[in-house]
């Protein structure tokens, strides 16, 4: 029996509460003081980061650990991580829900599939550089996680919630102690390295004289863009915003069934099909959406339950908490044996990321090659929001297709990146075969990416 006043009811309530306060603390610091204005770091990243440094001031002061203090339950660290798994998937499936309007045929959908190839190229091109250094490393330091150079792409290029998936995979099946901590780690210098490898190229493009900001004028959202006609209202017996949060709980309760009924299929995968969550979700909620659509069909539904703008302002606090509650999760106690692989892998992500998305940028999309860069840059070592405020310092009222282009190119790139991650689960088995599978998929990808010169244009 539970007493009101004890932790145990207490804890992940106030776990939320800090990481939410430290959102707050995060976006004043960003308006007040400009250094912060100017470096390009989500506040997200700004806030995990203020909450990471409080943990190692609170570790050097009393010897324990923040988080796992009483007032934030039995273990606040165990509470940060699953709320980055969950947070993953339930962003993904709110961005799912939204509906898309107009067709993209021609030249734009070959932009938009040269995107997806781009992407999962990149994270190819990651996965090498960084498994090769791993494997290095792994001759030279004893006992250390040869397949650990792997979760550079996850953590570069998928972000905070798959870094945090297969180092709990490579951690509890195994053996690599601190993987969960590594690839948070790697995820956050990912972000570090948008911001650094960001400025610098504006930098470079304003002393060039070829940086020609756009001014972004601030306006209200007309009243079609908050809630179109044929919905539902705003308000009436349940609020709108209770109906999507309630599609989006539908979604994730049919992903946990498929995910239960997989792991039943399959025994001996069961980690590697619930670190699919996010996947399974977007693909549940495809389904929910399936099932309404023939609803509306059939005239059952006569009015459309979903609303975009609800579902961004979900989905992006879902990613909000996701990157904050990951960054803050990092053991920097567990670490302290790592930090030069981890840097090494940090700026060789950096370099390789710059220099593939650079030369694609200027061969692919030379009408509008620095939004593309800056965009694709921004998203593989970042996430999709960090692409979008590079992308806002030079396109603020995206007139060129860029940000259209990071949206669109999902698809393409969740079909061709699936056996990145199943790749990533052998590596730690057989981790020579694993890095010729990588490095022959790569090369596969560029000659998909680049088969127009390869072969010739057609007339």
């Amino acid at each position: 029996m539970e007493n009101f006043w004890d932790y145990s009811v207490w804890g992940s309530f106030l776990l939320i509460g800090v990481l939410l306060a430290s959102l707050l603390v995060a976006n004043m610091l960003k308006k007040w003081v400009r250094p912060l204005q100017e470096s390009l770091i989500p506040t997200s990243v700004l806030g995990g980061g203020i909450l990471l440094l409080l943990a190692w001031a609170y570790k050097a002061a009393t010897g324990n650990l923040l988080f796992l203090c009483p007032i934030f339950g039995k273990n606040g660290y165990s509470t940060l991580e699953i709320l980055t798994y969950h947070c993953l998937a339930l962003g993904f499936i709110a961005s799912t829900f939204k509906s898309s309007e107009g067709k993209l045929t021609g030249k734009r959908a070959t932009e938009i599939f040269n995107t997806g190839v781009t992407t999962v190229a990149t994270y190819l091109l990651q996965a090498v550089i960084g498994f090769g250094i791993t494997m290095i490393a792994a001759k030279v330091m004893d006992g250390f996680f040869e397949a650990a150079g792997i979760l550079l792409p996850f953590g570069y290029g998928q972000g905070t919630g798959q870094a945090l998936n297969y180092g709990n995979i490579y951690e509890t099946q195994h053996g690599f102690a601190g993987g969960k901590a590594f690839g948070l780690t790697i995820a956050a210098l990912g972000f570090l390295s948008a911001s650094i490898g960001g400025v610098v190229h504006l930098n470079l493009m304003k002393k060039r004289g070829k940086l020609h900001k756009a001014n972004v004028v601030e306006r209200r959202l007309t009243a079609e863009e908050i809630e179109r006609d044929d919905e539902i209202p705003m308000q009436e017996s349940i609020d709108k915003l209770t109906i999507q949060l309630a599609l989006i709980a539908v979604a994730y309760l049919l992903t946990y069934v498929l995910m239960y009924g997989l792991g039943l299929l399959l025994p001996g995968m069961r980690s590697v099909v619930y670190g699919f969550n996010f996947l399974l979700g977007v693909l549940s909620a495809t389904l929910v959406k399936a099932v309404m659509n023939l609803f509306k069909k059939s005239k059952l539904l006569v009015k459309e339950y979903t609303n975009n703008f609800l579902l961004t302002r979900t989905s992006n606090m879902f990613f909000d908490i996701m990157v904050t509650a990951g960054i803050a999760a990092i053991r920097l106690d567990m670490l302290e044996n790592y930090w030069g692989i981890i840097l090494i892998l940090g700026i060789s992500g950096l370099i390789v990321t710059y220099a593939y998305e650079r030369y694609v940028a200027k061969a692919l999309f030379p009408e509008y090659a620095e939004e593309q860069f800056l965009m694709m840059y921004g998203m593989l070592t970042g996430t999709a929001s960090t692409g979008v405020i590079l992308l806002r310092e030079i396109d603020g009222d995206f007139r060129t297709p860029a940000a259209d282009n990071m949206v669109y190119q999902n698809f393409p790139a969740i079909v061709f990146g699936f056996p990145i991650m199943l790749l990533a689960t052998l590596a730690p088995v057989k981790p020579m075969l694993t890095f010729g599978l990588l490095a022959a998929f790569f090369a596969v990808m560029n000659v998909i990416l680049f088969r127009s010169r390869i072969f010739g244009k057609k007339k």
